[in-house]
């Protein structure tokens, strides 16, 4: 009994220590977003993003002020009006004894405008929402009927040829990136939204986690179906798809993060900024702003939020998924 305790007490912390391993990288990110750049110049490495508001004391009052400089008795300050804009009185030498400092939490929620106003995002966003849409119907289409046809059609060299698709799992992109670079170039298709969609309309994995899930079904309905006079792709389209969903949600979710995320391939295949993608405009964006750290996290920030909430939204059917195919034989 004490075993089984610990073994679960070990299990948690580890689940959790490495949770927190992954979290802890992005919280950093949206909190580094919301600070501005002058705090962040200062050495705010923090989660909370503090702000050092400075005030100048007179006569019972106190006044928004910044130090232009100082020593060990006097400085020098521009003091700002009431709103705190602009400044009332500049360069005035005071006291150091009439300057107070204070910490105050501050999100500069400005940052995630400017660096979206900055270069074109919002293109770059529909390009991205267009090649994913696009790629995730061909994905769902031609992952469905090969799918189908390795796990419940009787062909010659099936096996054979579904192994050899998933050896080629195990390729890296680089080594067919210029062969495939010299083929579109052949065919006109560099610089063109085929380029970044066509290629990209089969996916291996997709095919092998439908498979998987195909090879579950009871034979049993397939046989009922015949009877009742069932083609193929009607068994396909109501009886296979129907119960399915759960794969097909799984498979969808990991079409949009690849084509959301891709970079390679867009950045080799396209030069037109009109075609440029999410990743690859937050790269040459990186470039720009290499020095606003605030932007560049802004900008990461809002880059990876519609994925976020596509996961939370259908995490329940991932997990549902994984759990009734079982990925066997």
């Amino acid at each position: 009994m004490f075993k089984r305790i610990l073994g679960k007490g070990i299990t948690y912390f580890l689940l959790i220590l490495c949770g927190l391993i992954m979290v802890v990288p992005f919280l950093w990110m949206v909190s580094t977003a919301m600070k501005s750049q002058t705090d962040i110049n200062r050495g705010s490495v923090g989660f909370i993003p503090y702000t050092n508001v400075t005030y100048y004391h007179i006569d019972g009052k106190k006044e928004k002020a910044e130090i232009v400089t100082q020593d060990e008795e006097f400085s020098v300050i521009n003091i700002y009006d009431e709103e705190g804009k602009t400044f009332k009185r500049s360069y005035v030498k005071v006291p150091n004894s009439s300057i107070t400092s204070e910490k105050k939490i501050k999100f500069n929620f400005k940052n995630i405008s400017e660096a979206f106003n900055k270069v074109p995002f919002g293109r770059y966003f529909l390009n991205t929402i267009f090649v994913s849409f696009c790629v995730l119907l061909g994905v769902l289409i031609s992952s469905s009927l090969a799918a189908y046809a390795f796990a419940r059609m009787q062909f010659k060299g099936r096996d054979f040829i579904f192994y050899l698709f998933i050896s080629m799992m195990m390729v890296p992109q680089p080594i067919y990136l210029i062969p495939s670079y010299y083929l579109l170039t052949k065919i006109g298709w560099i610089n063109t939204y085929f380029a970044l969609i066509v290629p990209w309309l089969a996916n291996i994995f997709s095919i092998f986690l439908l498979r998987q899930q195909f090879k579950t079904i009871p034979q049993d309905l397939f046989d009922a179906a015949v009877i009742d006079g069932c083609s193929r792709f009607e068994i396909l389209w109501r009886i296979i798809l129907p119960i399915s969903k759960p794969i097909l949600a799984t498979t969808a979710i990991f079409s949009v993060i690849g084509s959301w995320n891709s970079f390679m391939w867009p950045l080799v295949m396209t030069s037109s900024e009109h075609l440029r993608v999410l990743q690859v405009g937050l790269s040459y964006f990186a470039q720009e702003a290499s020095s606003h750290t605030a932007l560049l996290m802004s900008a990461s920030t809002f880059s990876i939020a519609p994925l976020l909430i596509l996961f939370l939204f259908a995490q329940r059917q991932i997990i549902s998924s994984f759990v009734t195919s079982g990925l066997k034989e």
